[in-house]
């Protein structure tokens, strides 16, 4: 325990939840280095100055509406960009080996983040935790089941999208009030701005690496929202930082 009382009415809020994805464990670094080797291994089918990260980041942002997040929607609109980009020039050794980076990616084990575990054995002491990520069902499923601290979740929910219907929904699922809610995530733009938006309490925990779509301005002045350096101040600002 952080060793803060809690007073006589108890605990602030009746859930905190938690994003997955470079909030509870590495994720972002992978996609990172992924687009670096498309990059290397289309730039010998394309002129000099044609800026293939941006084409993968504008293929994908295009395909998010029918592929939806995760490995398998990236790696189907690196595909697709490798084609698109070299004009259909592009070798089947390539394809293959782009191919091969989408396998890694899906089987590449979960690293969690330092303090973790203790930051979720804490809070797990006198509130519901939970986990709401998005993107692909079995995947994401496979990382929860195989992280290790999966046993100390009272929820978990995989969902297309994080916007304000949706929280609302899994809200109502956990039979929880929006002030008595808080959400924990390294991305603004998914697991804080809905959430402050449906009334909820949010606390951003940056990660070193962004994807691109993920990115959005921070709220500034705002009483439900917080920020820390490392997720190990998380617990405190749950139970002080909330009022």
């Amino acid at each position: 325990m952080s060793g803060v009382t809690l007073g006589r009415e108890g605990p602030r809020f009746d859930v905190v939840a938690f994003d997955a994805d470079d909030t509870l464990w590495h994720s972002e670094d992978g996609f990172h280095a992924a687009e670096n080797a498309f990059c290397d291994l289309l730039s010998t089918f394309v002129a000099d100055g044609v800026d293939l990260r941006s084409t993968l980041t504008a293929t994908e942002r295009k395909n998010l509406p029918t592929y939806g997040y995760g490995v398998k929607a990236f790696g189907l609109s690196m595909l697709e960009a490798a084609l698109s980009v070299s004009q259909g020039r592009v070798t089947s050794d390539v394809m293959d080996k782009l191919l091969g980076i989408v396998r890694e990616l899906l089987s590449a084990p979960v690293r969690l983040l330092p303090g973790v575990a203790e930051v979720i054995v804490d809070l797990a002491c006198d509130h519901r935790v939970a986990v709401i990520t998005k993107g692909d069902l079995v995947h994401q499923s496979r990382k929860v089941t195989t992280c290790g601290i999966d046993h100390l979740f009272d929820h978990v929910e995989i969902v297309l999208e994080k916007d304000p219907e949706t929280y609302s929904r899994v809200l109502r699922e956990f039979d929880v009030e929006p002030h008595r809610f808080c959400m924990v995530g390294n991305s603004v733009k998914s697991d804080i701005l809905p959430v402050l938006e449906i009334g909820g309490h949010a606390v951003h925990v940056p990660y070193h690496v962004l994807w691109e779509l993920e990115k959005a301005d921070h709220p500034v002045g705002h009483g439900r929202f917080g920020e820390v350096e490392s997720i190990a101040e998380v617990p405190d600002w749950v139970r002080q930082g909330g009022e």
